[in-house]
């Protein structure tokens, strides 16, 4: 969302690396992770040319501020030319007003502020969609959002990313800055997989840092698979599942 991938700093991501628990370093409680913003998923090991994953957003929401999200996308805060941000990612939302979810893509340029792009709308819960961002083949820097098999965006221009990005997999939360309750999500990632050559050439993601917050939880399903929770109802219904 607007400010997600903002909030995945850099050295915060080397933090992730290293200690492999949280994307996050909190020095005193919060009510929702750093900032509002909680997450929970799961990075790269290292530099791809794109993600893809079904995501299936499953029952247990409440989102009481803000938005809830769940996507993949490459780039990041500090990742553009000269430090600047730039990122893409694709998935689906969640806003207090709407008891179904979006369908989205959101772009970073570098210099310009991100910029939030609807693809369908009233998507039910239990509604699975395969989504993919990808550099494209034969046209350094230039990558493409995709749903299902097609494309959902035209070309896009991200200077200086060939071959820089470790891409990620994650929900996300943000409290709407109310400094309150957090919101609830539940989110099942299957067969995120990554591209490793510009166009494709697609393996199953190995390994990988997880990232968590402290009022998220993360379940891996074996092999390139988890679903990630947060909130009372989903917590509880992840550990219905898991148990």
């Amino acid at each position: 969302m607007s400010s997600a991938m903002g909030r995945v700093t850099r050295s915060v991501l080397i933090t992730a690396i290293v200690a492999a628990v949280s994307l996050f370093a909190v020095a005193e409680a919060v009510a929702c992770g750093t900032g509002g913003y909680s997450y929970a998923g799961v990075a790269a090991p290292g530099h791809a040319y794109g993600i893809s994953a079904s995501i299936t957003p499953l029952p247990a929401f409440s989102v009481l501020s803000g938005h809830v999200a769940g996507w993949v996308g490459v780039g990041g805060p500090g990742e553009g030319p000269d430090g600047t941000d730039e990122w893409l990612q694709v998935g689906f939302s969640g806003f207090p007003w709407a008891s179904e979810s979006s369908l989205y893509y959101e772009l970073t340029l570098p210099g310009r502020s991100p910029t939030y792009h609807e693809i369908a709308t009233g998507l039910s819960s239990g509604t699975a969609e395969r989504v993919a961002v990808l550099e494209i083949h034969g046209r350094r820097n230039w990558w493409r959002v995709w749903v299902n098999g097609s494309p959902a965006s035209r070309p896009i221009h991200l200077p200086g990313s060939h071959g820089r990005w470790a891409p990620i997999a994650t929900a996300e939360s943000w409290d709407g800055g109310t400094g309150g309750d957090c919101n609830g999500f539940l989110y099942r990632f299957n067969g995120v997989t990554l591209a490793h050559a510009p166009g494709g050439a697609w393996q199953p993601l190995s390994g990988g840092y997880t990232i968590t917050s402290p009022t998220t939880r993360l379940a891996r399903e074996g092999g390139p698979s988890f679903i990630a929770a947060e909130g009372d109802t989903a917590l509880r219904t992840l550990a219905a599942i898991h148990t």
